[in-house]
């Protein structure tokens, strides 16, 4: 009953609801965006580009998208979850519609890198998470950040062969248009994010001076950020530059495509795993065994006789560890400081995520086009999955003990 007297009917945005919905935005958006690697080489090849010009626009899309993803998760966590979402999937649409029409490298970077990038920012893990850690109690959070990444990875493994069907029937400007047109599904989504009473969740009221400066003096929170930018490395190179490496060798389109949508189909066990282990044992020992894992999985994967078996095997190993970090690490992040500026604070290690995506993206271009080759980037893959496994080990994920605020003067 609220103030008047009257009967204040039950909201209808249930945990659950906000769930499905916040996880078919990932699915829409994370789906979309890990098609981008499909349009390397038609796109390349009809407009006389060079893969680095490709791989810049790829390279800065990233990069944009890490850039700007604090500062969405901050507006996210003062103005709530759904506002964001709507502006970042009119940012997005524009910026499909507008790379269909990108003929100098120039308007592809604007397009593919600016407009896409920023619009990412407001639809994807880091906005999500701040939204479903203040819908779900402690005990519950961790399965579901592990259920929303599961849906991300679906969305991969649905709209790859969408994507491809697309590129083959309508060329890659009506294949363009149309993911523009699907990407207008998340705006009617965004009405199951709204938040009540935004200004009061969390508990412990910290400006945003004072949680930026908490968690930067932080070590666990460091070593867990500088561990993320190599998971922006590995996991942005092989999206972008896998189908281009699997095509040098002689394999068929459908083979690369049938791999990344094979990633995208285990990840979905990957990162539900990871969300229910994550509730049971300490997160940072999961994180070291990802980025290990990944290390031995791309040695292996150079080391072998390429064949469509080995890339399927490939795929399938490396899905199980895809984006199986999101959960551990945004629930590291919850866990030790809470919920009230979780949008920002996983935006923050998200920027350093894309980061490493920036140079992933770019640096597979430049090193093909320097020496004909991605060898570099693979040996450069593992050296830093093993460093990643290593600083995750000694982070601390205890919680935070502040001082109760002092009791204003009467």
């Amino acid at each position: 009953m609220n103030a008047s007297g009257t009967t204040r009917s039950p909201d209808w945005r249930t945990p659950t609801v906000v769930l499905v919905c916040a996880g078919l935005v990932l699915t829409l958006s994370m789906g979309i965006r890990h098609g981008f690697g499909l349009f390397l080489q038609p796109m390349s090849g009809d407009l006389g580009w060079g893969r680095e010009t490709f791989a810049l626009a790829m390279a800065v899309q990233n990069l944009m998208w890490g850039v700007t993803q604090p500062f969405a998760g901050m507006l996210a966590d003062r103005f709530g979850t759904a506002r964001i979402v709507l502006i970042g999937a009119a940012l997005y649409v524009l910026g499909l519609f507008s790379m269909a029409h990108a003929t100098t490298p120039l308007m592809l970077v604007l397009t593919t890198g600016v407009l896409i990038g920023t619009g990412l920012s407001g639809l994807t893990f880091s906005i999500v998470a701040g939204v479903l850690g203040r819908r779900f109690p402690p005990e519950k959070r961790s399965m579901a950040l592990g259920i929303s990444a599961a849906a991300g990875s679906f969305g991969q493994f649905a709209m790859l062969p969408a994507t491809q069907w697309l590129l083959s029937n309508l060329g890659w400007y009506g294949a363009l248009i149309a993911l523009g047109c699907i990407g207008l599904a998340i705006v009617p989504l965004a009405a199951a994010l709204v938040e009540r009473n935004l200004a009061h969740d969390g508990g412990h009221r910290q400006s945003i001076g004072e949680a930026v400066r908490e968690a930067f003096t932080h070590r666990g929170y460091v070593l867990l950020t500088i561990g993320f930018f190599v998971c922006g490395f590995q996991v942005v190179f092989v999206g972008v530059h896998l189908p281009s490496y699997l095509a040098d060798r002689g394999m068929p389109p459908h083979v690369a495509v049938t791999a990344l949508a094979l990633v995208g189909l285990f990840n979905i066990v990957g990162t539900y795993l990871t969300g229910w282990l994550g509730s049971r044992m300490p997160k940072r020992y999961i994180l070291s065994a990802i980025y290990f894992g990944r290390a031995i999985i791309f040695a292996v994967f150079i080391a072998v006789p390429l064949s469509v078996f080995s890339v399927y095997l490939f795929a399938i190993s490396l899905g199980l560890l895809w984006l199986s970090t999101v959960p551990p690490t945004n629930g590291i992040v919850a866990q030790i400081f809470g919920v009230r500026h979780l949008s920002m604070l996983a935006g923050f290690t998200f920027l350093s995520h894309q980061l490493g995506s920036f140079l992933g993206a770019w640096l597979g271009g430049r090193m093909f086009d320097r020496f004909g080759s991605y060898d570099v980037v693979w040996y450069l893959s593992i050296a830093l999955g093993i460093v990643a496994g290593l600083i995750n080990l000694p982070v601390d994920e205890r919680e935070i003990r502040r001082s109760a605020a002092p009791a204003p003067a009467r």
